[in-house]
C-alpha cells in the first residue's frame, strides 16, 4: 500500500490530504470563543501555547527550505534533549498576542507551508536534504510528517483539554507509524550501563506489521520480522502508538516478560 508510506513519493497525496484535515479541525477549535486560555493534554500548555508552537516551528521550516534550495549554511542543530524546553519557551513567548492575530498568522502559515510541500517533486521527496533545527539533515519528506504529527498530537491535546471523550483520527495515525520507530530510535536514553534486551512490537493499520526492536549501550535498532521468540512483545493500535511515543499516555497490551518491556517503555526522553 505505498500510497500510504509517506516516506515515498507515492504517498505524497495522502499525506497532503490528511494534513489539511487535521489542520483545519485544529484550527477550527484555535478559533472557537472561549477557548484560547483553555488547557489541553500537553502540560502547563492552554490552547494560545499551542497555537504559538505551531507558528515557531513552522516558520522555522520556512528558514530550512530557504537554505536546501539556497545553498546557504544551516546553523548546528540543538539536538532533541533541548527540544521540550526550548520549544516550551518559544511557544509562551506570543501570549501577548490576540487569538485573531494568532490564529490568523497561522492559517497564513499554513498555506505558505503547503505550497512548499505541494511543491516537493519526486526526486526531491527523498533527495533533497533539509536541515532542522533539532534533528539536523532530513529528507524533505519528513517535513509533511511533522507537520501531520504537530497538527494531530496537539489536535488531540486540545480536545483532551476539554475533558469530552475522543481518538485519533485513523488516517493519521496510519501514516505516522513508520516515523514513530525513528523517533524511539532518535530519543533512546542508553549508556555502557545499558542492558541488551529483545522486544517484539506489534501494530496494527496500514503500516502495521511485527517489528523487532533490538536495544544495546550503542542505542537503539529496529526492524519489521519475526518477533518469535522475543522475550516481551507490546502490542499497539496505531492511535495508541502514536500517543505512547509522544509522551500522551501509557498505552498498549503487553505479553510477556512485564519487567523487560517497562524497562524498554521507559528507556525515551520526551520531545
Amino acid at each position: 500500500m505505498s500510497e500510504w508510506n509517506a516516506m515515498s513519493y507515492e504517498g505524497r497525496d495522502t499525506i497532503i490530504r490528511t494534513v489539511r484535515a487535521e489542520a483545519e479541525a485544529l484550527l477550527r477549535m484555535a478559533e472557537t470563543p472561549g477557548a484560547w486560555e483553555a488547557p489541553t493534554g500537553s502540560a502547563g500548555w492552554q490552547v494560545r501555547d499551542v497555537v504559538g508552537h505551531l507558528v515557531d516551528v513552522t516558520e522555522g521550516y520556512f528558514d530550512s527550505f530557504d537554505i536546501a534550495r539556497g545553498g546557504g549554511q544551516a546553523p548546528e542543530p540543538f539536538g532533541l534533549a533541548a527540544m521540550a524546553t526550548r520549544l516550551d519557551e518559544r511557544a509562551r513567548a506570543f501570549r501577548d498576542s490576540s487569538q485573531a492575530e494568532m490564529t490568523a498568522r497561522l492559517r497564513a502559515d499554513f498555506t505558505k507551508m503547503m505550497e512548499i510541500i505541494e511543491g516537493i517533486g519526486p526526486d526531491e521527496w527523498a533527495g533533497l536534504t533539509v536541515p532542522h533545527s533539532y534533528m539536523g539533515p532530513l529528507p524533505a519528506f519528513f517535513y509533511p510528517a511533522a507537520q501531520l504529527m504537530d497538527y494531530t498530537v496537539h489536535g488531540w491535546d486540545v480536545r483532551q483539554g476539554t475533558g469530552k471523550a475522543h481518538g485519533v483520527n485513523g488516517d493519521a495515525a496510519d501514516l505516522l507509524v513508520p516515523f514513530m520507530f525513528v523517533l524511539w530510535q532518535s530519543t533512546a536514553t542508553v549508556g555502557p550501563d545499558t542492558e541488551t534486551a529483545e522486544v517484539g512490537v506489534r501494530v496494527t493499520g496500514r503500516n502495521g506489521g511485527d517489528f523487532r526492536l533490538s536495544i544495546s549501550p550503542d542505542g537503539l535498532a529496529y526492524e519489521a520480522t519475526d518477533i518469535d521468540g522475543c522475550p516481551a512483545v507490546i502490542e499497539f493500535d496505531p492511535g495508541s502508538f502514536v500517543l505512547t511515543v509522544f509522551g500522551r499516555g501509557n498505552f498498549g497490551t503487553l505479553r510477556g516478560d512485564r519487567d523487560v518491556a517497562e524497562r524498554m517503555l521507559n528507556l525515551f526522553f520526551r520531545i
